[in-house]
């Protein structure tokens, strides 16, 4: 498996471009994906300050049509450019997504190269939760941790998916992040929540409430805390970042009275981090710590489980967040917002989410070029 200190150096593929390239994958094609990725292509296009990376985006070419009528964006009979350059794909297995993308010349910037998935015979539903929409996103994503990984892309930014359509599919994993540590061979991964007011870190990832407390370790809360202190330094540019660590339980167990997880588990990963120099501190009270506001000044907040982190998270800033996995050896962002299934095709979604998770997987690309 791939440890934290094995992230991909630039290959030569990378070295032999002066300029970035993102992967960008579809998501669930009957949700907001296509129409978030078009309006965000659409801005970038209008846009006085020019695009300097290139885009490879991994999509149904039917989907991003459908849409684009809908919408009415990117409208012009080359849709994307640099598709009429590409001759032939070949696809092999029951992958949707070709097998020779390693043999495409880069997007130069402002530019984007369409990768078309074989599409299936299921028509495109807005709203629609189905077997077939959950595994092109799936393999939309394997094709862009591929891209990666071969030097073709930089980063890849992923659209969202549905939990419930890829389960149809017959993917086991619990959603995009635990389906990139897999691709990857990464045993230890974090899931890191960003935007303007805050930076939020996961000690346990997509669970069920019911299974947080008999799922944390104190190694557990140890190990995440490495990967978002590494994270931070390399990917953030953060020196002595500072880690705001909270407690699982009302008032952070309340001396043991509601609980004991503080007390056996938490604090004692807390003084082991700050033994290897962290800057660290807690168990603070959930409520307490972002009610006073305590949040502006910790570079991340550690939190127990997802929705103790992510609400206020997404309270502050709706649709500016993004998400990153901390731990891959390739860099992976994306919205901070679902596939949004009840106004998918109604021309409602927004882009700036998506246009934000672009913008950090940018500046994360420059800091690890830079470092190595």
């Amino acid at each position: 498996m791939t440890s934290r200190s094995e992230t991909r150096q630039p290959s030569d593929a990378t070295r032999s471009r002066d300029h970035p390239v993102l992967a960008i994958t579809m998501g669930d094609r009957n949700g907001v994906g296509p129409e978030i990725i078009l309006k965000m292509l659409s801005e970038l296009k209008n846009s006085n300050s020019g695009v300097n990376f290139g885009m490879l985006l991994l999509a149904s070419r039917d989907a991003m049509l459908f849409y684009s009528k809908l919408s009415n964006r990117l409208t012009e009979p080359n849709l994307f450019s640099g598709e009429q350059d590409v001759r032939f794909w070949i696809y092999s297995g029951e992958h949707a997504f070709p097998s020779n993308m390693s043999d495409l010349t880069p997007p130069d910037p402002g530019k984007v190269l369409l990768v078309p998935c074989r599409e299936p015979q299921e028509k495109i539903s807005p709203g629609a939760i189905t077997a077939a929409s959950g595994k092109l996103a799936m393999d939309a994503v394997s094709a862009g941790v591929n891209a990666c990984l071969s030097g073709l892309a930089d980063a890849v930014v992923t659209a969202p998916i549905s939990k419930e359509s890829i389960h149809m599919a017959g993917f086991k994993v619990p959603g995009h992040t635990e389906y990139l540590a897999e691709l990857t061979r990464t045993d230890a991964i974090g899931m890191m929540l960003v935007n303007r007011f805050m930076r939020i870190g996961l000690a346990t990832i997509h669970l069920p409430l019911c299974q947080v407390s008999r799922t944390l370790t104190t190694d557990l809360i140890l190990s995440r805390l490495h990967l978002y202190h590494r994270a931070l330094r390399e990917d953030f540019g953060i020196a002595n970042p500072r880690i705001a660590v909270l407690g699982l339980n009302p008032h952070a167990g309340d001396g043991g009275v509601l609980g004991s997880e503080e007390r056996e588990l938490i604090t004692p990963a807390i003084e082991a981090a700050k033994k290897q120099k962290m800057n660290i501190d807690g168990p603070w009270p959930a409520d307490g710590f972002f009610g006073s506001r305590e949040f502006e000044h910790a570079d991340l907040v550690f939190a127990m489980y997802h929705d103790q982190g992510l609400i206020p998270l997404k309270l502050a800033g709706f649709g500016s967040g993004v998400n990153v996995t901390a731990g891959l050896p390739i860099i992976r962002t994306s919205p901070d917002h679902g596939t949004a299934f009840s106004i998918a095709g109604k021309n409602q979604a927004h882009a700036g989410s998506m246009l934000a998770a672009c913008d950090l997987a940018l500046e994360m690309i420059e800091r690890r070029n830079i470092s190595h």
